[in-house]
């Protein structure tokens, strides 16, 4: 196998990149050159995709069985289409990393890999959508579904999509997992979100790094929502994050309306709380059947802990100040209960 990967230099495009290595694929990577080392044993080739030269160059190092794409997050429609475009003789199938989020039902209702998607033309630009007053659907949202309806265009049948809710382990640069690790160093008693038995399905980087490597050999197409199968209690999440720094912390299950009434963000503040319904009611039936494999997410959290410890923060992404409540916010919060 001859395999482009857009991106290959941090978290989930390297994981990808080392997986396919390991196969003993013939791995090209394409990116800036500014968010890490590339892996070695890869070709890499340093260029902007949003610059039709670049692509240009880009293309002289093909054929490929497949491209994957791990760096449209934040691109517009059209700035996918103008890489799907200037690829799509070069590549026999497209895998493309996108999200939950180009549901029209997300985060509010259960969903499975046929409910409906937002509509966002292919070459929208980045003002193309809106955020509801409730927070969705979102702006990122609209965006990433014009960023399917792009590959689409140009690879049909021959274009996946893996639609991931929360990615969590080793190499994690938005820094959830590592506020809730750093946050149990801390002790004390913790704030968290009640109820203790709640669900949540994050799913490892290395799994989907896996499953996007079969389905870039296969002849699927389509959708593929991936979370974490089984998931995880809150509870046990938090139970073994203060046990894998030996932690004496002691968590204080608060209720959902005391935390908003005290201002408390969700999603950031608490890194993976949030009330909606849908949240983490998202089928990956498809995807399992397909080969997704995930490990229990107690080793994401072993591992993602072993890693901080080894080798500390890879990158720094603005994302990463986001996440956890302040002390003196928190304090307030169990001074209120």
């Amino acid at each position: 196998m001859r395999i482009l990967v857009i991106g290959g230099t941090w978290f989930l495009g390297k994981s990808i990149a080392e997986r396919a290595l390991g196969r003993g694929w013939a791995v090209t990577t394409f990116n800036r050159g500014q968010s890490g080392p590339d892996v070695e044993g890869v070709q890499p080739v340093h260029g902007n995709r949003m610059v039709q030269t670049d692509l240009d160059e880009l293309a002289q190092h093909s054929p490929w069985d497949a491209v994957i794409d791990t760096s449209s997050s934040d691109l517009a429609p059209r700035d996918v289409l103008l890489a799907t475009t200037a690829l799509r003789d070069m590549s026999r199938r497209w895998v493309h990393i996108s999200t939950v989020s180009v549901y029209q039902g997300w985060p509010h209702q259960p969903l499975t890999d046929a409910s409906p998607l937002l509509e966002c033309p292919a070459d929208a630009d980045e003002t193309y959508g809106y955020t509801g007053e409730d927070g969705s659907p979102t702006v990122y949202g609209f965006q990433k579904a014009g960023g399917e309806h792009a590959v689409t265009e140009a690879f049909g049948d021959a274009a996946v999509f893996l639609r991931p809710g929360v990615i969590l382990g080793p190499g994690e640069y938005v820094g959830r997992l590592p506020w809730w690790l750093s946050r149990a160093v801390r002790g004390g008693r913790i704030v968290a979100p009640a109820p203790a038995g709640r669900r949540i399905q994050p799913v490892d980087v290395r799994d989907v790094a896996e499953f996007a490597l079969g389905q870039a050999a296969s002849a699927s197409s389509g959708g593929y929502n991936l979370t974490h199968p089984e998931g995880i209690t809150f509870a046990d999440f938090v139970s073994e994050c203060l046990t894998v720094v030996d932690s004496t912390g002691i968590p204080v299950w608060v209720d959902p309306d005391v935390l908003v009434a005290q201002g408390v963000s969700q999603w950031t503040e608490l890194p993976l709380w949030r009330t909606h319904a849908g949240v983490w009611s998202v089928d990956s039936g498809r995807a399992v059947a397909a080969g997704l494999r995930c490990r229990p997410i107690t080793e994401t959290i072993r591992d993602t802990w072993a890693w901080l410890a080894r080798d500390g923060r890879p990158v720094h992404h603005p994302r990463w100040a986001e996440h956890g409540i302040a002390p003196d916010k928190e304090a307030k919060v169990l001074a209120s209960l």
